[in-house]
């Protein structure tokens, strides 16, 4: 039984040797797993496995929304006051992340090129800020070409995220059929409400109309199960989506 444990432990610090590897992880954490391989992975697991998996960016999710309705510019000024009083790469990283929350795109964008020339310039997480930062100002040849470097660099990084993005980028750059093809394996891929959604919304503005409304009886049909929590959650994209549709109608 002891050998069985230890081989138990062995292959679960393997798996997550595997996730470091490909994700990128510093090298001192495959020592980390197989010189301890029990508390090694539970060190991992917490410290950066679920802080990516979905559940948590779910969690993260529901506590930055109650955040922003008590008090919407609380991270914006506490971010601006931290990198005011320490200008380190680390608070400007904070601060970039806390005015594209803000809404202020503009702003986070040239925050998060500063970033990207400094020793985090590889970080996946900053150039996925400059993405989103970059699509919000509709700069679309540029946030695809941070997406596809992230996606180059950390194949297995916030997959869906990453993939939704891109198709949206290409959508917005107006390379209809790449983006169609994007939607379309984001969907099969993932088939999330938000993936779904996304793509109706770009089917309805693109004038594909067929698949739109393809999309829409999928999209009922999920939300027929939804509670108030789920639809307060999706508040935003349920706007958009609606807005899409009604110009949709109005345009037939």
């Amino acid at each position: 039984m002891p050998i069985l444990g230890l081989g138990l432990h062995f292959l679960v610090a393997l798996y997550f040797a595997v996730h470091a590897v490909r994700t990128g992880q510093q090298t001192y954490w495959l020592f980390i797993l197989f010189s301890f391989p029990l508390m090694g992975s539970v060190v991992y697991a917490f410290s950066i496995y679920l802080p990516q998996s979905r559940l948590e960016r779910g969690a993260k999710r529901v506590v930055s929304a109650a955040v922003k309705v008590l008090d919407p510019t609380r991270e914006l000024r506490e971010a601006t006051s931290a990198f005011d009083y320490t200008p380190t790469a680390q608070n400007q990283m904070r601060l970039a992340s806390a005015l594209l929350e803000a809404g202020k795109a503009d702003e986070a964008a040239v925050n998060y090129e500063a970033c990207l020339k400094g020793p985090f310039a590889a970080d996946p997480e900053i150039r996925l800020g400059a993405a989103r930062a970059s699509l919000e100002n509709k700069r679309h040849d540029q946030a695809i070409a941070h997406l596809k470097s992230v996606q180059a660099s950390h194949p297995d990084f916030r997959a869906e995220q990453l993939a939704l993005l891109i198709a949206r980028a290409l959508g917005g750059a107006g390379r209809n059929a790449e983006a169609r093809a994007a939607f379309d394996t984001a969907v099969q891929r993932f088939g999330s409400f938000e993936v779904r959604a996304e793509y109706a919304i770009w089917a309805a503005h693109a004038g594909e109309k067929q698949i739109a409304l393809e999309l829409k009886s999928d999209i009922d049909r999920a939300m027929q199960r939804w509670n108030r929590h789920n639809r307060e959650l999706n508040a935003a994209t349920l706007r958009r989506l609606s807005l899409a549709y009604q110009n949709l109608e109005q345009a037939r």
